[in-house]
This record gives C-alpha cells, structure tokens and sequence, in this order.
C-alpha cells in the first residue's frame, strides 16, 4: 500500500536489510516464472524509451517490478513524473 509520502514523489530511504529482501523476492518471483535474468531490464528500457517520447519522466527512479501468486502474475511498472510535466513534441 502507497503511503501519501509515495503518492507525492517523497520516498523515504530503504535499509539495506530492506533491500536485500526485496531483491531476493523479485529473485524467487522471477524464477518461478521462468523470467530470464535480463528481461525486467530490457522491458524497463523500452518503456523508459516509448513513454518520454510523450511525457516527461524521472528515468533514473523507474521501477519494473514483476510478482506472482497462485491466481495471478503481474507485471508493475512505476513511473514518476518529472517536476514539469509537459507533453514532448515530435
């Protein structure tokens, strides 16, 4: 669940015990999937890539994660606006 903080671009800093177990988690997810290693990577890349082309985005803090249950998978991508947030022209 999104704090308010979060919702406001304001993210508080993770410990790195935090850290470890998120990336562990995304490990076991991506496993379980049968995702290859490299994948979340080039699919964050390409959406990075077609979304600034329309609208102005904080690249360096996009994050595409990937998670998994019993009924379902889901692919989630976080996207923070740039502080102006005006439309690219082409």
């Amino acid at each position: 669940m999104q704090t308010l903080a979060q919702l406001l671009g304001r993210r508080h800093k993770s410990s790195s015990g935090k850290v470890a177990k998120e990336r562990l988690r995304l490990v076991l997810a991506h496993d379980r999937a049968n995702i290859p290693p490299g994948l979340l990577d080039t699919l964050k890349d390409e959406i990075i890539a077609v979304i600034s082309r329309h609208i102005a985005i904080d690249a360096d803090d996009v994050q595409v994660t990937f998670s998994q249950n019993a009924q379902e998978s889901r692919l989630v991508a976080d996207i923070p606006l740039a502080t102006k947030n005006r439309r690219r022209k082409r």
